[in-house]
C-alpha cells in the first residue's frame, strides 16, 4: 500500500503533468486555428494549389497532436480518480502492484512493468 505523503506526492505529479498538457493543448489548439485561418485566405483548390498539400498536412499534424494532449488530459483525470480511489498502486491487467519508482517515473500508468512489456511484445 502507498503512503498518504507518496499519494499526496502523486497527485502533485499528476496536476503539474495536467497543467502542462493544458498549455500544450491551448497552444496547439491556436495553431490549428491559426492555420485554418491561412487556408481560408488561401485557394479553396488544394488539389491544384501548391500551399494546399501543405496546408493540409499542417492541419492533420495539429489535429493529431492537439488529440494527443487531449488523450493525456483524459489518462491524467483517470490517474487521479485511481489515487482517489486507492487504487492507483495495483495494475488494471493482472492486479499486482505497481512499484512505487514507476508510479514516481510515470503517475498516470495503468499498468505495472511486467504487463506493459507484455503490450509492448504484443504489439
Amino acid at each position: 500500500m502507498v503512503n498518504p505523503s507518496l499519494t499526496q506526492h502523486i497527485l502533485t505529479l499528476l496536476e503539474e503533468r495536467r497543467q502542462r498538457a493544458l498549455g500544450r493543448r491551448d497552444a496547439l489548439t491556436g495553431d490549428f486555428d491559426d492555420i485554418v485561418e491561412r487556408s481560408s485566405d488561401a485557394s479553396r483548390d488544394d488539389e491544384h494549389d501548391p500551399e494546399g498539400a501543405t496546408i493540409a498536412f499542417d492541419r492533420a499534424q495539429v489535429s493529431s497532436l492537439v488529440s494527443a494532449a487531449e488523450q493525456e488530459l483524459a489518462d491524467i483525470d483517470r490517474a487521479v480518480e485511481r489515487v482517489r480511489s486507492g487504487l492507483h498502486d495495483r495494475c488494471e491487467t493482472c492486479g499486482g502492484e505497481i512499484p512505487i519508482e514507476r508510479l514516481r517515473a510515470r503517475p498516470a500508468t495503468r499498468t505495472c512493468i511486467g504487463c506493459a512489456r507484455t503490450v509492448i511484445a504484443e504489439g
